[in-house]
């Protein structure tokens, strides 16, 4: 416990920005993006359209809140229960498909994973009655759920070193963009549409379809294929031929050794992640709603809002994964949160258009900054064998954790409550309206949320740099050690490797929680 203790001190007060040696292999970022090859990209910008229809997707319910209400005659804490439900399930859904795919290959997993999606978007359109709105967005939830994990292993592997800050801040605010297409849908097309919010649903169905598609046109995971080639190699040299139900074992064992040994950074990941999830949710789920009830504004309006805001979010990602290449990724996350902090009385006070948005564009730009961070960081940090599983499900337990966020701040505005001034009626005689005070809820929970993700942050572990590519695949005998790498022919048996896990307890070696960054 005092090593641990003295780790996480280290951390906050030593660590923070990590030591930068230039390798003579070491490129700048232009040449080395200049140097990526057709296939390259095509995996990258396959995996961003895949985080992209998540978005879309999830979305499609915060955008439609008040129309959902109508439509099932329900209040919004009943409406934004289908929100908590998809989110408390998402973990199901990262579990499986980040085994399936740690173990099988990233293509085929994520275009299952989304033809599902697919499906239960569309049938969500096609829902009569609110019960069954819900079973169907818990399913969602499931289906949603293996997206993040397989997009990010997807886009960001196959890349080398030096771009993947910058791609990080890109792929994670495919997010963002996948937000503004859902509003500019939302906003142009289903006002025109006899079928009102069922037009969103339908639409965001076929664009996840299509994505199923791009991915099933291209080839395997490069770095997969090279992991696989190598285990056959390697079995060629030492006679030891093993069948797809060996391989299975083989990974359920590795993945028990991995657990054993890094449960304290599996804790920690999750932790991070509901600190994130909470930012991230707080400030969006719920905003559509707050714009329209407690500041008086149209749902075009609100829209509108939701755009620019996305247009920080999506500027505030690719900065933020650009800069933490050079000062690192807790340094970057930081210093974005801190901005979120500082832009909370902008996000709340105002009650122009103009107010409003400069209000969301800014707190997005550090939401979404300190998020474009978090896909290389928790890759960089994960046990490199278990890169699908490890950062998909520390996201979705955080998710999990975090589900209630929207229920949290309607339930909030149902207990605090401000006047909106509107026109003089037999209902307003005084010209004054009593509406939830959701600028306040929301302001609360951020700046609750912003103190607790500093803090884990500033104490947590870094990998900066880390060349995970290079590590064996987790159907191999020792792939759940750390430093298990291709072309390493060092005896990795089941013999070897529990005389190596009873070593570990006896020493309480360096993969015990905390690491080093």
């Amino acid at each position: 416990m005092a090593s641990a203790l003295s780790q996480l001190w280290s951390n906050a007060t030593h660590n923070l920005v990590p030591r930068r040696e230039k390798t003579v292999t070491e490129k700048s970022l232009l040449t080395a993006l200049l140097e990526l090859n057709a296939r390259q990209w095509a995996e990258f910008w396959t995996g961003w359209l895949a985080w992209s229809c998540d978005a879309i997707d999830f979305f499609s319910v915060s955008l439609s809140v008040t129309a959902l209400s109508k439509q099932f005659n329900r209040d919004t804490t009943d409406i934004t229960r289908a929100i908590t439900l998809t989110l408390l399930l998402r973990s199901a859904g990262a579990i499986i498909f980040g085994i399936i795919s740690d173990r099988y290959g990233r293509k085929y997993p994520l275009v299952i994973n989304l033809l599902i999606v697919c499906i239960l978007e569309l049938g969500a359109g096609f829902v009569q009655t609110y019960s069954q709105f819900l079973a169907l967005r818990s399913l969602f939830g499931i289906g949603m759920g293996g997206i993040w994990g397989l997009a990010a292993s997807t886009a960001l592997e196959n890349l080398p070193v030096e771009t993947r800050g910058l791609a990080s801040g890109v792929l994670q605010q495919g997010y963002a963009v996948g937000y503004l297409l859902a509003a500019v849908i939302n906003l142009y097309l289903v006002p025109e549409q006899s079928e009102g919010w069922r037009a969103l649903f339908w639409c965001a169905a076929g664009i996840s379809a299509f994505a199923a598609f791009v991915r099933l046109l291209l080839p395997e995971s490069a770095v997969f294929l090279q992991a696989r080639e190598d285990a056959r190699l390697r079995e060629e040299k030492t006679g030891s031929a093993n069948g797809g139900t060996t391989k299975t074992k083989i990974f359920l064992r590795e993945t028990k050794k991995m657990l054993k040994a890094h449960w304290m950074l599996c804790i920690y990941a999750v932790l991070l992640m509901t600190g994130f999830n909470f930012l991230s949710h707080g400030s969006q789920d719920l905003f559509p709603t707050y714009i329209q009830t407690s500041k008086g504004f149209s749902s075009h309006d609100a829209t509108v809002m939701t755009i620019i805001g996305n247009c920080g979010a999506i500027a505030g990602g690719g900065i933020a994964g650009y800069v933490s290449q050079y000062i690192g990724r807790r340094l970057t996350i930081i210093i974005f949160v801190l901005l979120v902090a500082c832009f909370i009385p902008l996000w709340i006070i105002p009650s122009t258009f103009g107010g409003l948005s400069a209000g969301a564009f800014c707190i997005q730009f550090g939401v979404q900054g300190a998020w474009g961070v978090i896909p290389i960081q928790l890759a960089e940090m994960s046990p490199p064998a278990f890169r699908a599983t490890f950062p998909g499900v520390a996201y979705q337990l955080g998710n999990m954790v975090s589900s209630a966020s929207a229920q949290i701040e309607s339930t909030g505005g149902d207990h605090l409550k401000t006047t909106l001034s509107v026109p003089v009626s037999s209902d307003y005689p005084d010209g004054k309206k009593t509406v939830p005070d959701y600028a306040k809820v929301q302001g609360i929970l951020i700046g609750c949320v912003a103190a607790f993700v500093l803090v884990v942050t500033l104490f947590g572990p870094e990998k900066h740099g880390r060349q995970f590519e290079k590590h064996r695949a987790a159907f191999e005998d020792g792939g759940g050690e750390d430093d298990a790498e291709i072309g390493d022919t060092t005896p990795r048996d089941a013999e070897a490797n529990a005389e190596r896990d009873s070593e570990e307890v006896k020493t309480h070696d360096h993969h015990d929680y905390p690491e080093k960054a």
